[in-house]
């Protein structure tokens, strides 16, 4: 399959925002030459194409594998979060199915009295997460707290860590980690 590399790059640019005097700028280019190549009237050498999506950045292959007939799905309602939790800890997943996902966004909602379990975790990356109401202790490594609406935590995924809702009330939590593990 042959592509519209002119068209194509149209397409990329407009994806990351960029005006073609903006992209010229960031690739050291004229604002000419993207048009040219936009407009099909030049077919760019290849690394003369790597230099201009070297200011997207993007590189060859992932211009030539972009599939931009299918735009991805970037708005969820609540009932497309997928609950990957265990019933007393509902663990809703933002964007499931998406391929080659680099995060989880996670709504978590833990019941008075639960928590993840008696064995602490621990996995590569990293994760934080605000407390929008009710109360959790979280311990990471050694250190242990109960935080409240409006605080926050950070920390290596790779210092065991633990969640507990030591409170009378459900405790809910907007949560990110890297890499996904779910």
């Amino acid at each position: 399959m042959s592509i519209d590399v002119g068209t194509h790059l149209k397409n990329v640019r407009v994806m990351y925002g960029l005006s073609q005097r903006e992209l010229a700028k960031r690739a050291g280019v004229t604002n000419g030459t993207i048009s040219l190549i936009e407009q099909n009237r030049v077919s760019p050498s290849i690394s003369s194409l790597k230099k201009v999506l070297d200011g997207i950045p993007m590189s060859l292959a992932e211009f030539f594998t972009l599939d931009l007939q299918t735009d991805p799905q970037v708005f969820y309602g609540r009932d497309e979060l997928t609950d990957i939790g265990d019933g007393a800890i509902a663990l809703r997943l933002v964007a499931a199915k998406r391929p080659n996902r680099a995060m989880a966004i996670l709504h978590e909602r833990y019941s008075a009295g639960s928590d993840t379990g008696d064995d602490m975790l621990s996995h590569k990356g990293e994760e934080g997460g605000i407390v929008l109401s009710g109360r959790i202790e979280l311990t990471v490594g050694g250190q242990s707290r109960v935080l409240g609406p409006g605080d926050a935590y950070y920390f290596s995924s790779a210092v065991p860590h633990r969640f507990r809702n030591t409170g009378a009330e459900p405790c809910e939590i907007i949560s990110a980690s890297t890499p996904p593990t779910f």
